[in-house]
Protein backbone atom coordinates (compact mmCIF):
# COMPACT_ATOMS: atom_id res chain seq x y z
CA UNK A 1 0.00 0.00 0.00
CA UNK A 2 1.08 3.63 -0.69
CA UNK A 3 -0.01 6.62 0.84
CA UNK A 4 0.52 9.83 -1.41
CA UNK A 5 -0.03 12.99 0.74
CA UNK A 6 -1.02 16.15 -0.56
CA UNK A 7 2.49 17.84 -0.51
CA UNK A 8 3.53 14.99 -3.13
CA UNK A 9 0.92 15.70 -5.55
CA UNK A 10 2.81 16.57 -8.78
CA UNK A 11 2.02 19.98 -10.61
CA UNK A 12 2.74 20.45 -14.12
CA UNK A 13 1.68 23.46 -15.86
CA UNK A 14 1.11 24.19 -19.70
CA UNK A 15 -0.36 26.74 -21.58
CA UNK A 16 -3.51 25.06 -21.51
CA UNK A 17 -3.99 23.98 -18.43
CA UNK A 18 -2.94 22.81 -14.88
CA UNK A 19 -2.51 19.08 -14.24
CA UNK A 20 -2.00 18.11 -10.42
CA UNK A 21 -0.83 14.52 -10.47
CA UNK A 22 -2.52 12.43 -7.21
CA UNK A 23 -1.20 8.95 -8.43
CA UNK A 24 1.01 7.76 -11.03
CA UNK A 25 3.76 4.55 -11.45
CA UNK A 26 6.48 7.54 -10.47
CA UNK A 27 4.29 7.78 -7.28
CA UNK A 28 3.61 4.85 -5.46
CA UNK A 29 3.82 2.27 -8.37
CA UNK A 30 0.60 2.11 -9.55
CA UNK A 31 -0.20 0.98 -13.36
CA UNK A 32 -3.08 3.46 -13.05
CA UNK A 33 -2.72 7.45 -13.48
CA UNK A 34 -5.65 9.83 -11.64
CA UNK A 35 -4.93 13.51 -12.08
CA UNK A 36 -6.88 16.73 -11.53
CA UNK A 37 -7.13 19.15 -14.56
CA UNK A 38 -7.93 22.67 -14.30
CA UNK A 39 -8.11 24.29 -17.48
CA UNK A 40 -7.95 27.59 -18.04
CA UNK A 41 -10.76 29.97 -19.63
CA UNK A 42 -11.04 30.62 -23.58
CA UNK A 43 -8.27 27.72 -24.01
CA UNK A 44 -7.65 25.09 -26.17
CA UNK A 45 -5.78 21.93 -25.70
CA UNK A 46 -4.06 20.12 -28.45
CA UNK A 47 -5.79 18.20 -31.36
CA UNK A 48 -4.03 13.85 -29.84
CA UNK A 49 -4.78 10.85 -29.42
CA UNK A 50 -3.46 8.67 -26.52
CA UNK A 51 -3.13 5.00 -26.32
CA UNK A 52 -5.06 4.66 -23.56
CA UNK A 53 -8.77 4.96 -22.38
CA UNK A 54 -9.21 7.86 -20.17
CA UNK A 55 -12.04 8.88 -17.89
CA UNK A 56 -13.12 12.40 -17.07
CA UNK A 57 -15.17 13.10 -14.80
CA UNK A 58 -15.84 17.04 -14.46
CA UNK A 59 -16.52 19.06 -11.03
CA UNK A 60 -16.67 22.54 -12.55
CA UNK A 61 -17.49 24.85 -15.49
CA UNK A 62 -17.81 23.49 -19.02
CA UNK A 63 -16.02 21.64 -21.75
CA UNK A 64 -16.32 20.95 -25.78
CA UNK A 65 -15.24 17.74 -26.60
CA UNK A 66 -14.32 17.33 -30.37
CA UNK A 67 -14.30 13.25 -30.21
CA UNK A 68 -13.23 11.34 -33.95
CA UNK A 69 -15.43 14.66 -35.53
CA UNK A 70 -18.43 14.19 -32.69
CA UNK A 71 -18.45 17.75 -30.59
CA UNK A 72 -19.63 16.67 -26.95
CA UNK A 73 -20.99 19.33 -24.41
CA UNK A 74 -20.05 18.50 -20.66
CA UNK A 75 -20.81 20.35 -17.62
CA UNK A 76 -20.09 19.68 -14.10
CA UNK A 77 -20.95 15.98 -12.75
CA UNK A 78 -21.01 14.58 -16.48
CA UNK A 79 -18.79 11.65 -17.05
CA UNK A 80 -17.15 11.06 -20.02
CA UNK A 81 -15.11 7.63 -21.44
CA UNK A 82 -12.52 8.62 -24.04
CA UNK A 83 -11.56 5.31 -25.90
CA UNK A 84 -7.97 4.86 -27.05
CA UNK A 85 -6.54 5.57 -30.23
CA UNK A 86 -9.24 8.21 -31.22
CA UNK A 87 -8.68 11.58 -32.33
CA UNK A 88 -9.76 14.41 -29.86
CA UNK A 89 -9.31 18.42 -28.74
CA UNK A 90 -10.90 19.65 -25.74
CA UNK A 91 -11.75 23.40 -25.05
CA UNK A 92 -13.10 25.59 -22.52
CA UNK A 93 -14.66 29.04 -23.07
CA UNK A 94 -15.36 29.35 -19.52
CA UNK A 95 -12.45 27.28 -17.92
CA UNK A 96 -13.22 23.52 -15.78
CA UNK A 97 -12.28 21.01 -13.47
CA UNK A 98 -11.81 17.63 -13.94
CA UNK A 99 -10.47 14.64 -11.72
CA UNK A 100 -9.16 11.98 -14.84
CA UNK A 101 -7.89 8.17 -14.46
CA UNK A 102 -6.12 6.01 -17.04
CA UNK A 103 -4.35 3.60 -17.24
CA UNK A 104 0.03 4.02 -16.86
CA UNK A 105 2.20 4.61 -18.43
CA UNK A 106 0.58 6.20 -21.85
CA UNK A 107 1.61 8.27 -24.56
CA UNK A 108 -0.05 10.86 -26.38
CA UNK A 109 0.38 11.47 -30.20
CA UNK A 110 0.18 15.42 -31.11
CA UNK A 111 -1.91 14.47 -34.88
CA UNK A 112 -0.63 17.93 -36.25
CA UNK A 113 2.71 18.00 -35.54
CA UNK A 114 3.38 14.14 -35.56
CA UNK A 115 5.22 13.89 -32.14
CA UNK A 116 4.24 11.63 -29.45
CA UNK A 117 5.21 12.00 -25.61
CA UNK A 118 4.25 10.25 -22.25
CA UNK A 119 2.62 13.18 -20.45
CA UNK A 120 4.46 13.85 -17.16
CA UNK A 121 1.42 14.01 -14.92
CA UNK A 122 0.44 10.38 -16.21
CA UNK A 123 3.86 8.66 -15.70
Amino acid sequence: MSVIRSTDARRTETPNAVMTTYASPAQGGTGLALWRVEMRAARSGPRHAMDTEQVWTFLTGTAVVDLDGEELVLAAGDTLVLPADLPRQIRSEDGFTAVVASRAPSTAANLDSGDTVAPPWIV
